[in-house]
């Protein structure tokens, strides 16, 4: 007995070593962009893999992914933060083609690329369907970072975001059917698939709307901002589990989940201070993740395993690009049909290209039954696709929005900002040189410094008002800007007075009025 529980505080010790290695090397990655400017170009979590791909070259493995870590442990927090932060209004607008994209751009995608690899490469109809499965889900949140970060259009970001939620549903159940098919526990008919489906979908949404309804009305009960805090993430989990012993999508459920939570229960259940307090707590969960999920996807990589592989890994990437293609341009046509709100050719473009594939390919690739014969080609060719898609799709999609003029308008606020800091800063300077009168400096340097700042203070308000002029949007950016400073002199007054014992009592109520204000203004 006192052997065993040396052995499992000896596991507990070195699993937590472990874990806080991988949180150092990725805390330190995401500290290089600061360090070398270069390094901005390349967006987080894309950098993150390349940092995992140099540690797996030398052969430094930090941990082993499984799929039960992947899908237990990573996917719920990463779908309730972005089903929590995906407006329904948004989503309702364009729920024809999501869920087109999501339904009918799987089927496509698994139909196409097993085809092929069994057609092209020769590999077995079953080895080829899991290959295709695991690779039907989409996960761009790389790309999606990148377009908040550029600007680009809301619409293409809820089309993406929207699609890569729901197919993460649809990719799991096609891939579970297949594993069962493959093993001979159920059969190839219409039939018993469709209940199935139907069967698997409703439990998730079922179960998944009870929680999110009834923690929404419970919150309403309290005004406790941890609890509900506390809740969101009891949700996201318990959500999970409990619909995947049920039988039913556990991904859908927490989709779902997410989704009456953050536009339905943080609206009546939660004051404005909790949701920022819930929505800033879940994106730090969201980086988190992300962090150590990237990172172990290039880390997990073996090179000798692609090599072996690399014709069906071309095929496959040939394959799902070309049915992505299919896919979108089709299925966008017949949303175009049925709704009569056009998705523009170049965001075609941009939804197809986007299309990145990451953790839940590689956790679906990583469950498939080890008496499989070709388990390890299946997990070899879908690193090897990921990966493609990560370094050469993810480190593309921004010269290519650049080329079909999506980008958006955050490039001249940056410049903006640049102009509006360097006229603050020359303002301080001209300050501190008229105050410090101190001796021994020759008038004639002060008074030619003085000359040389005002000069470049005259020349950057003409930048300026030459930007507001040629962009009247610059307006209300600035409106904004200065609408948050004055939102943050007020809660800092506040919080004075609490500091220093003037107000005995908590933030709550104070700042809830002033996030009322700025938000009805």
């Amino acid at each position: 007995m006192v052997l065993e529980s040396a052995l499992a505080e000896e596991v507990i010790t070195n699993n937590l070593k472990q874990f806080l290695l991988v949180l150092s090397v990725s805390l330190g990655v995401a500290t290089l962009p600061q360090i070398f400017s270069w390094f901005r170009h390349i967006p987080y979590t894309l950098l993150l893999v390349i940092v995992g791909l140099g540690l797996a070259f030398v052969d430094v493995r930090l941990v082993t992914l499984s799929p039960e870590l992947i899908l237990f442990i990573f996917l719920p927090p990463l779908l309730f933060e972005a089903a929590w932060n995906l407006k329904w209004a948004d989503l309702k607008r364009d729920l024809v083609p999501i869920c087109l994209y999501a339904v009918f751009g799987v089927v496509i995608a698994i139909a196409g690329v097993a085809i092929a690899l069994n057609q092209v490469v020769g590999i077995s109809l079953t080895t080829a369907l899991l290959i295709a499965a695991s690779l039907s889900a989409t996960d761009p949140v790389s790309v999606t970072a990148l377009f908040r970060e550029l600007g680009v259009d809301s619409r293409l970001v809820t089309l993406m975001e929207g699609e890569s939620l729901f197919n993460d549903g649809m990719a799991v159940v096609a891939f579970g059917f297949l594993v069962a098919l493959s093993l001979g526990t159920v059969e190839l008919e219409f039939q018993p698939i469709l209940l199935q489906l139907f069967t698997v979908v409703g439990i998730g949404v079922g179960v998944g709307a009870f929680i999110g309804f009834g923690i929404s009305y419970l919150t309403q009960r309290f005004d406790l901002p941890l609890v509900e805090q506390s809740l969101t993430l009891v949700s996201a989990y318990g959500t999970y589990l409990i619909i995947e012993d049920l039988g039913g999508s556990g991904v859908i459920g927490v989709v779902t989940t997410g989704l009456i939570l953050g536009n339905f229960g943080s609206r009546i259940g939660m004051n404005p201070r909790t949701r920022v307090i819930v929505s800033e707590f879940w994106e730090f969960l969201a980086f988190f993740v992300n962090s150590i999920v990237f990172l172990l996807i290039g880390d997990q990589i073996r090179f000798a395993s692609l090599g072996e592989n690399l014709q069906i890994i071309m095929v496959t990437v040939a394959a799902m690009i070309v049915m992505r293609a299919v896919g979108i341009y089709i299925l966008s046509k017949l949303s175009t049909s049925i709704t009569k709100s056009e998705i523009s050719l170049p965001e075609q473009t941009i939804l197809w290209w986007g299309g990145l594939r990451g953790s839940v390919s590689i956790a679906l690739a990583l469950s498939v039954s080890t008496i499989l014969p070709e388990r390890e080609k299946i997990i070899a060719t879908v690193f090897g696709v990921v990966l493609f898609t990560l370094l050469v799709q993810g480190l593309t999609i921004k010269p290519l929005l650049e080329k079909l003029n999506l980008l958006g308008d955050a490039p001249l606020r940056e410049q903006y900002l640049e102009f509006v800091a360097r006229h603050v800063a020359l303002e301080r300077v001209l300050q501190h040189l008229q105050a410090d009168q101190r001796p021994g400096i020759d008038p004639e340097f002060r008074r030619y410094q003085e000359t040389l700042i005002k000069g470049e203070l005259v020349d950057l308000r003409m930048s300026i008002d030459k930007l507001q002029g040629e962009y009247p949007n610059l307006q209300s950016f600035t409106t904004e800007q200065f609408r948050g400073e004055l939102l943050a002199i007020e809660a800092d007054t506040y919080a004075e007075f609490v500091k220093s014992g003037r107000l005995n009592k908590e933030l709550a109520s104070m700042l809830e009025n002033v996030l009322q204000n700025n938000q009805s203004q």
